[in-house]
């Protein structure tokens, strides 16, 4: 891995101060030992989807989760609607929000940009990502012109333009296009080593793929909180469609549970016992905390909540 150092930020509107309040980032809170639920949002496409994410976010708000996110558009094609998202979620409500970034489809220069733009929005809180190329996960990579190549060097401009909590991606199964599992986890420990103060895994279903990261990370010498990242299931035809460009594994054990199932509301109700059985293990291993994928719905999150008797 390339991890040369990049030229100096360009000069810039100066930042707002991105801790008005002073509040912990978030790895400072999950390295305190403060254990997480945090959930994750997409931008929405039209009106209705921007209402079912605000009750969605709602909903959510009176379990006061360690932070909240909005994920980022391949080849930024959300940009503007992630920044001004996250940056409401900062402003109007309880949560922290956490802003979503990748290098897909931008310049170094323009990174700077997004970086500022969440500084203004009170962001502190980021997540520094490669992203994947259009065509998917293990489509080659080909890096934009005057742009980052790896997620390090995200991380470190996100050091040099403020004050940011940074977070990186982690994959229980390894990334689509590492050449094995091994490089991954160093792909990780350099990412932590660059500035990255937690991570937060692709979705997966077997505890032990999290576990075993969890200790490949570890035995390079770093101490790095991976959060879990958990995403409920509640329609497997998507769910076939998000493991196959993730590289995440679907147990035929899982899938054996769904068998005969064609109401959704059984689906659902299936999903959610498969989901809190994973987070029972997690937690009782010793996992720092739970990272939802709410695909801008609460309730099979909130089912999860009772569940584990999570209470607001």
């Amino acid at each position: 891995m390339d991890d040369a150092a990049p030229d100096a930020v360009p000069d810039a509107v100066p930042a707002a101060d991105p801790t008005p309040h002073g509040e912990r980032g978030i790895g400072e809170l999950v390295a305190a030992g403060e254990r997480s639920v945090s959930f994750e949002f997409m931008p929405p496409r039209d009106e209705a989807g921007a209402a079912q994410l605000w009750s969605a976010i709602s909903d959510l708000e009176p379990y006061q989760p360690t932070f909240v996110s909005v994920t980022y558009g391949a080849g930024g094609t959300t940009r503007d609607t992630t920044v001004q998202i996250t940056g409401r979620i900062a402003r109007e409500t309880s949560l922290r929000a956490l802003g979503h970034l990748t290098c897909v489809g931008h310049t170094r220069e323009e990174l700077v940009e997004v970086l500022r733009a969440y500084q203004q929005a009170g962001v502190r809180n980021l997540l520094a990502l490669r992203g994947d190329p259009k065509e998917g996960p293990t489509a080659p990579w080909t890096p934009t012109p005057g742009g980052l190549t790896y997620a390090v060097e995200l991380v470190e401009l996100a050091h040099e333009v403020g004050s940011f909590s940074v977070g990186v991606a982690a994959f229980p199964e390894g990334h689509p296009s590492a050449a094995s599992l091994q490089t991954d986890a160093r792909v990780l420990a350099d990412k932590a080593r660059a500035g990255a103060d937690f991570a937060v895994t692709q979705l997966f279903f077997r505890p032990d793929d999290y576990f075993r990261l969890v200790e490949r990370v570890a035995a390079r010498g770093v101490e790095l909180p991976i959060l879990p990242g958990i995403m409920p299931i509640t329609n497997l035809g998507s769910l076939r469609r998000m493991a196959e460009l993730s590289g995440a594994t679907i147990p035929q054990a899982v899938l054996a549970r769904f068998d005969g199932l064609t109401e959704p509301a059984d689906v659902r109700r299936v999903g959610v016992e498969v989901a809190t059985e994973l987070c029972e293990a997690l937690l009782a291993g010793g996992a720092p905390g739970l990272h939802f994928y709410t695909l801008n719905r609460s309730r099979a999150t909130l089912e999860i909540f009772e569940a584990l008797r999570i209470t607001a």
